[in-house]
């Protein structure tokens, strides 16, 4: 499969209680943008479905916790088995419904669900389910009915980094996925089923957070509410939970500043700062948006980033050859088009990109990928979260200088350092974020992922990420 006109999708139906629940109620419309197409409708649902869900979920949630951690791992990894026999499919769905290029799917989007559910499947067998602390036995339990409310960028992803530990844990969950990208959860729901998922551990709401999310916030019947998206909902989501004492995980925004030492590789670190900028067309919330250089290198690195952008294409996110399709959404687009008109207005240069349409695509939601040379580290792009292909480019005098710009943010999800090894080590102890990678490090599928301050809280990711969905128990003997 590897074009959109190959694709079908279900009508429009919530998955409840183990099956696809048919909807005749409003629908909304699941658009590709890149073409600006109508492909798919899903129900626009209300607070009355949510209950219908959070009931099966709880009527689902004793037989669930009481089995077996080793059982619940195997009905996992049969999960990520299912995931990988229908991985061309889950590309091509997210390809076409938030724009990302398809061989970006293939690795990222579909293959990274793929082996974070096989990852998370193997935590079971020497977690610490109990243990012994003098005369108490302290035991890890499931919290109950889960509220999983996701986004768009990566719509599968987000999916598995919330719901598999949570049933790893025990628990039984309820999703609201992003209505800009919502397909891909039907397949994960099929997926499970035919797994071995019982009826009711897992459910979907389609909706609109207005109407859905919030429901899944305020429900008394629902334990814990785990949020991927902005920092604006994240507040209201914590609000509403605290009606009810809920536990909240929030994974929210970024600002993330990639510093790059003077004992740096400058021609390797600026390509590679570029690449993890403008990766998924720049919506990723741990993008790094900010290159930070010593402040007699900002031309070099300038010219460095202008040949590096030449090495993008920008197109047709069926291609195989596209790098770059558009954004998720047009009003996505405007955001992003505002803030690059905004960067130009406040006088930063202009490397490569800038305002106005990309010649010949002026159909779909595409913008010019960008960088910004001079920019002032108070700025707006500098300091708020564009959320699109946008880099920023800020000299600094010295290393407590660069320290202070990078922490400078109510951000604090993702950075990086680039130099000698324990030279970077030394200032990445500085950065204040939940991660920090040194010379573009690999990623660690068993490191936790989170934010300090404003970028949430909660951890997701191995170990880490299993303990967010387990109350912790004492007995006392």
């Amino acid at each position: 499969m590897n074009s959109n006109s190959e694709l079908s999708f279900p009508d429009p139906a919530h998955w409840i209680d183990g099956q696809a629940v048919p909807f005749d109620g409003p629908v909304i419309e699941v658009v590709n943008p890149a073409t600006g197409g109508v492909i798919a409708t899903v129900p626009d649902g209300t607070a009355a479905d949510v209950d219908r869900a959070v009931a099966a979920a709880t009527a689902a949630f004793p037989a669930w916790a009481a089995t077996a951690p080793a059982e619940r791992a195997a009905v996992v990894h049969r999960i990520s088995e299912g995931l990988q026999a229908r991985a061309e499919e889950i590309a091509a769905t997210i390809t076409a419904e938030v724009g990302v290029p398809i061989a970006f799917s293939r690795r990222a989007q579909a293959g990274l669900p793929v082996m974070v559910t096989a990852t998370t499947a193997g935590l079971a067998e020497d977690f610490p389910w109990s243990e012994e602390i003098a005369t108490s036995l302290v035991v890890r339990e499931p919290i109950g009915v889960v509220g999983a409310i996701t986004p768009w960028n990566f719509p599968l992803q987000q999916l598995v980094t919330k719901v598999v530990p949570a049933i790893l844990a025990g628990n039984t969950v309820v999703l609201k996925p992003s209505e800009v990208a919502p397909l891909t959860p039907r397949i994960f729901a099929e997926v499970a089923a035919e797994a071995g998922l019982p009826a009711g551990v897992f459910n979907i709401v389609h909706g609109s957070g207005q109407v859905v999310g919030e429901a899944i916030a305020s429900h008394s019947g629902i334990s814990m509410v785990s949020f991927t998206g902005s920092t604006r909902i994240g507040k209201r989501i914590s609000v509403l939970a605290s009606e009810t004492v809920k536990r909240v995980a929030l994974e929210l925004g970024g600002k993330s500043a990639a510093i790059i030492l003077r004992d740096a590789d400058l021609e390797t670190a600026v390509p590679q700062v570029l690449a993890r900028a403008w990766n998924n067309s720049g919506q990723v919330c741990g993008a790094y948006t900010r290159m930070l250089v010593p402040v007699e290198l900002h031309d070099q690195a300038v010219q460095l980033a202008r040949e590096a952008a030449r090495e993008y294409t920008v197109g047709d996110p069926t291609d195989e050859s596209t790098q770059l399709g558009p954004l998720a959404s047009e009003a996505q687009r405007r955001r992003v088009a505002d803030y690059i008109e905004k960067g130009v207005a406040d006088g930063a240069t202009v490397v490569t990109g800038g305002p106005g349409p990309v010649e010949g695509l002026e159909g779909g939601a595409y913008v010019k990928p960008t960088i910004f040379a001079n920019v002032d580290p108070d700025s707006v792009i500098a300091r708020e979260e564009i959320f699109g292909p946008v880099l920023v480019i800020i000299s600094y005098t010295d290393e407590d200088h660069a320290v202070e710009i990078a922490n400078n943010t109510i951000y604090g999800l993702n950075g990086a350092v680039f130099g000698e090894t324990e030279h970077a080590l030394a200032i990445a102890k500085r950065v204040r974020s939940g991660q920090v990678y040194i010379n573009d490090g690999g990623m660690n599928l068993l490191a936790p992922f989170g934010g300090y301050k404003q970028s949430g809280n909660g951890r997701e990711m191995g170990r880490f990420g299993l303990e967010e969905f387990l109350e912790t128990k004492a007995i006392q003997r």
